[in-house]
């Protein structure tokens, strides 16, 4: 700990800064969602990754490394999303304990319905507040 470099106070106000500007984009984002198409952001996260994967489908370790979940955390969302018939279940032919979360075409049809409110969301919050050029920044900068 005596060779860590620590954050001065400006630094720490932009750090911090940071992560209520998350908090806060997340919370209106889920809100829209919720309002507009009964969705909440982390189901909206589940099914972009698995319109994203091949075949719709991912096995559910990655999809729980993709989003930073516990397996029990994910086990907990699928069970929703299987439940309103949005995604299902298969087992893993090569691994008889793995299982892949596959989206149904109910799912990529609600996906597809509530991108048009979270695209209008993201932009409307970070990308047009932002500017082109700070966007060049962020994107460089983080890369």
């Amino acid at each position: 700990m005596a060779d860590a470099r620590w954050l001065d106070e400006d630094e720490q106000r932009v750090w911090r800064g940071l992560l209520a500007v998350r908090g806060r984009l997340e919370g209106r984002l889920d809100e829209e969602l919720s309002a507009a198409h009964g969705m909440n952001l982390g189901d909206y996260e589940v099914l972009v990754n698995l319109s994203e994967a091949p075949g719709r489908s991912m096995r559910m370790a990655e999809l729980a490394g993709r989003l930073a979940l516990s397996p029990s955390g994910l086990t907990r969302r699928i069970d929703g999303l299987v439940r309103d018939g949005l995604v299902a279940r298969r087992a893993c032919p090569s691994d008889g304990r793995g299982s892949f979360a596959v989206l149904t075409d109910e799912g990529l049809r609600r996906l597809e319905e509530a991108a048009t409110t979270h695209v209008a969301g993201v932009r409307r919050y970070l990308i047009d507040p932002l500017g082109a050029s700070r966007l060049t920044s962020l994107a460089t900068g983080v890369a």
